[in-house]
């Protein structure tokens, strides 16, 4: 208790969180970006490569669609599994994309991709159940799995296989406990993509066993070769996979906090009642914006596509000349993931060095758990410009250090 002259006493309360905050991880995107907008208050001039957000403009057709419905009064709540003409309009687009019959009642609009990762391992992960994750791989994954009291399983992704993982290895860690399994392609952070082989194969090896499958596909229009394959067109499995996809990376809208999952209908159902329990609803003019999004005008994501795939190849044939640096070519998102055990420094530190020295903001591989030290990721959704500038500035650091 502390007491001034005069004044009532104070008395000091200590914070007692709930024990399961311990178990809570976070971003380090996030992290990271708040630290080299510090140093840019300083003075020094940093080049971001951190976070993961396209540096497009929303297309204008969907801003346009998302003024019209302000203006038009869509600022009010709306159902919590989202507006009946965007669930709509999602359920034709999935349908036609994973050549698979999905209804609206199927279809759930949450702020954001991550709730889908929330609620879907809120809504089935017991204590105790056990859930299979890819790892190097976004540590909202592990993260929320630890947060429910399960058991997180990683399954490790092989930079040798193009960071795909063994299938062998794969139904070596399925037993009885598994509840869940989570894929992720396009794979942030690697670029990594599961191809049609890949998928039938891990479907193989998950045969008939009652287990669900979170199949996160934010980038699946930011592919680079080939075409994009969902666990969900196999047979057997639509009624078994959570399909998580989204507006923000597809169409350039991070701020306006809007993805989906599609879902067997009983499972949406309780997804549901988490969004009526924690968000309400997504915003209403947001979703009109969508439906525009969707069924508009599509040549934007191509540009946006083709300009990234440009990106890519400049910045992958660069940090191949960069001593101790090799990087694998990524066939979706837009990320590199290279290689930087010749280097001889630890991920972290080798980050850290980069962002204080170089002014070049990356996240270490390990930011997305343990199978990602020896590796740095860089976001390539800067302009070309800035990516050259960024290779020099590696490049000339790594002649004074290593």
């Amino acid at each position: 208790m502390t007491s001034f002259a005069g004044m009532e006493p104070i008395t000091q309360y200590e914070l007692r969180l709930a024990e399961r905050m311990s178990r809570l991880g976070t971003e380090t995107a996030f992290e990271v970006l708040n630290k080299a907008r510090a140093l840019e208050r300083q003075g020094k001039e940093i080049i971001h490569l951190e976070i993961g957000e396209p540096d497009f403009d929303t297309p204008k057709n969907v801003v346009e669609a998302g003024v019209d419905a302000l203006r038009k009064g869509w600022t009010h709540y709306g159902p919590s599994a989202g507006l009946p003409e965007l669930r709509q309009a999602i359920a034709e687009e999935v349908s036609r994309s994973r050549g698979v019959n999905v209804d609206s009642d199927e279809v759930v609009v949450v702020p954001g991709g991550k709730p889908i990762m929330f609620f879907t391992i809120l809504a089935l992960a017991d204590v105790g159940d056990e859930v299979i994750f890819p790892n190097p791989g976004f540590p909202i994954y592990e993260s929320m799995i630890h947060y429910v009291g399960a058991r997180a399983v990683p399954i490790r992704l092989r930079e040798e296989r193009d960071f795909g993982f063994n299938v062998d290895e794969l139904a070596s860690l399925i037993t009885d406990q598994t509840k869940l399994i989570i894929l992720n392609s396009p794979h942030n952070p690697t670029g990594g993509v599961l191809s049609k082989q890949d998928i039938r194969d891990i479907a193989s090896a998950i045969g008939d066993r009652n287990i669900m499958v979170l199949s996160d596909e934010i980038y699946s229009r930011l592919i680079f070769e080939g075409e994009h394959y969902s666990i969900m067109s196999v047979t057997g499995f639509k009624e078994r996979t959570i399909l998580l996809d989204g507006f923000s990376k597809t169409y350039a809208m991070t701020g306006w906090r809007m993805g989906y999952g599609v879902m067997r209908a009983d499972l949406a159902a309780h997804i549901t009642r988490l969004m009526t329990n924690s968000n309400s609803c997504t915003a209403s003019f947001t979703q009109i914006a969508g439906i525009e999004a969707v069924r508009g005008d599509q040549s934007s994501v191509e540009d946006m596509r083709a300009e990234f795939q440009r990106r890519r190849d400049v910045v992958v044939a660069g940090l191949n000349k960069i001593k101790g640096f090799s990087c694998r070519m990524p066939k979706g998102a837009f990320y590199v993931f290279p290689n930087i055990t010749r280097t001889g420094w630890k991920s972290k530190k080798l980050a850290d060095a980069l962002l204080e020295d170089a002014g070049v903001a990356c996240l270490s591989g390990t930011a997305f758990g343990e199978f990602g030290e020896g590796y740095l990721r860089f976001s390539v959704a800067n302009s070309l410009e800035n990516l050259n500038k960024a290779l020099e500035r590696i490049d000339q650091w790594t002649k004074r250090n290593l």
